[in-house]
């Protein structure tokens, strides 16, 4: 589990993050919700330490990695696997060479080993032969999942993920949630999604974090958000036309 208690996060007099404290169960699929500048990514990257906050605590499994040395938090940091917004796969290296930037820098794998490895998570995200491909050789849905293939090559125990749905078609979409939802089981992994695709909340969201303007308004599972007397909650949620139709039908 990882928990964050009264995270504060400025970037000069702009209150990014504004005392905010959550839960990601373990072995789930958490979803930080909220609409676009509204302190989601902030919240990710000062989980991942790429942020410095500015008070307040983070936990991996009642480690505290906010007090950690840089050294210490690298250690955490190889339990991590991230997918970012647009991929980040580096246009120059070949899908195999992506994959094996990781092993390389983490593991201690000869080649061999690196090469059965890459190959075991491309076919996990059904990928085969792509290993000499480029990803500009590949559509964005494929390129998504070369990503997430990445992101578990080193068995992560975490897996941190911003908007994997940005700029794919509904169907491409709904194929990476449940590739998300299926990894995050069938390892045991704490996963832990940036989103304001409500879709996504509806098909695999176990936990959800709702935040506006850099605040905490509600935390609860996905059969309880239909219900909630949350005002800002409900404004948000029932802005997206499956939730309008939900609230229809019911």
């Amino acid at each position: 589990m990882i928990e964050i208690n009264k995270i504060v996060k400025k970037f000069g007099s702009n209150l990014v993050l504004d005392n905010v404290s959550a839960k990601f169960l373990a072995g789930k699929v958490n979803l930080i919700i909220g609409r676009s500048g509204s302190g989601k990514t902030v919240a990710i990257k000062s989980m991942l330490g790429l942020h410095n906050i500015d008070s307040g605590t983070i936990f991996f499994d009642e480690r505290d990695f906010s007090s950690m040395s840089k050294k210490e938090q690298q250690n955490i940091r190889k339990e991590i696997g991230m997918v970012f917004q647009g991929g980040a796969l580096f246009d120059s290296k070949t899908i195999e060479e992506n994959l094996m930037v990781p092993l390389i820098m983490f593991s201690s794998m000869n080649k061999e080993e690196m090469r059965d490895r890459v190959n075991f998570c491309l076919n996990r995200v059904n990928l085969e032969n792509v290993n000499c491909s480029f990803p500009a050789d590949l559509s964005g849905g494929m390129q998504k999942r070369v990503a997430i293939a990445r992101a578990i090559v080193l068995k992560p125990k975490y897996l941190f993920c911003d908007e994997p749905n940005s700029g794919l078609d509904p169907y491409t979409a709904t194929v990476i949630d449940e590739l998300l939802k299926e990894i995050t089981y069938e390892y045991k992994i704490t996963t832990v999604i940036n989103t304001h695709d409500m879709n996504s909340v509806m098909q695999i969201g176990d936990h959800i974090i709702f935040i506006k303007e850099g605040q905490k308004k509600w935390e609860g599972s996905r059969d309880e958000i239909m219900n909630s007397k949350n005002k800002d909650l409900n404004k948000f949620i029932f802005s997206s036309e499956i939730f309008r139709r939900l609230k229809e039908v019911s």
